[in-house]
């Protein structure tokens, strides 16, 4: 355990771990070794002291490695698990000692969890004070509207919520996110590539504009490090997918997005 230094008060809300000697699951991408001190390597000369694991969809549920790699230094970093309705109360009470405060969901990939373990897990996370943190596409937005009212759990949505740079401008997203900002839903300004937009991302400088003006303060950033969309020997400069942000929101709102992961995942 690292107790030689005080960790940069930023937070890198969505970054994933790998291990190729680690069991994957088949008909996914291969992954090569990207490892936690990596990653905080990388993050540090940037302020970001702090990490939030993300659970990959390669890795299913088992979620061994982001266990493990919180473990290192504990309270430092966060993790986001991906778990089934059968998972004890006592692995998930292992995983909140460790610093997991939240389930993804994957409307994406075919692999991922959908509204029927919702309803059924929902009941459990809220116990434990977790959120449930969402990758889907802007037509599945209310979709998750639905599920989330009157649940109590907080929904924290992927990718600037999957609203890319194509999106019409009058799409029913819009008023659907307005309505689950309303709910006191998050957004994750993260995964640019993700979103029909190339480097540096200017195509998107008004919507992540736009969402900002919607979400309040209930923005963080991630820069969805080693990014799994390139090839590993390719990868966007860090800095790089900082940058939007500064670009479109000015130097001291980015501030504040920065340090917002210390609320959400408290």
């Amino acid at each position: 355990m690292n107790t030689q230094h005080t960790p940069a008060d930023g937070w890198d809300c969505h970054v994933h771990v790998f291990d190729p000697t680690h069991p994957a699951q088949a008909g996914h991408y291969q992954p090569v070794l990207r490892d936690l001190p990596e990653i905080e390597q990388t993050a540090s000369a940037l302020g970001m002291g702090h990490l939030v694991l993300v659970q990959p969809s390669v890795y299913g549920t088992d979620n061994s490695l982001i266990l493990r790699a919180l473990a290192r230094e504990p309270g430092r970093h966060r993790g986001v698990a991906v778990v089934d309705t059968a998972v004890t109360d006592a692995e998930l009470d292992a995983m909140h000692r460790l610093g997991v405060r939240g389930v993804r969901f994957n409307l994406v990939s075919p692999v991922g969890n959908g509204p029927d373990a919702f309803r059924v897990l929902s009941p459990r996370l809220k116990a434990r004070g977790w959120h449930v943190q969402w990758y889907a596409s802007p037509e599945q937005l209310g979709t998750i509207a639905e599920l989330h009212q009157g649940s109590g759990l907080t929904a924290v949505l992927d990718h600037l919520a999957g609203l890319h740079a194509q999106l019409p401008a009058a799409h029913p997203a819009w008023n659907t996110l307005e309505r689950l900002a309303a709910q006191g839903a998050w957004v994750k300004l993260s995964g640019w590539y993700r979103l029909n937009a190339t480097a540096p991302y200017s195509a998107l400088q008004a919507s992540i504009r736009r969402v900002a003006s919607l979400m309040g303060e209930h923005l963080v950033w991630g820069s969805d490090w080693p990014h799994t969309a390139f090839a590993p020997d390719a990868l966007p400069p860090y800095a790089g997918v900082w940058q939007p942000v500064v670009d479109a929101l000015g130097g001291t709102r980015a501030a504040l997005v920065r340090a917002a992961g210390a609320t959400l995942y408290a």
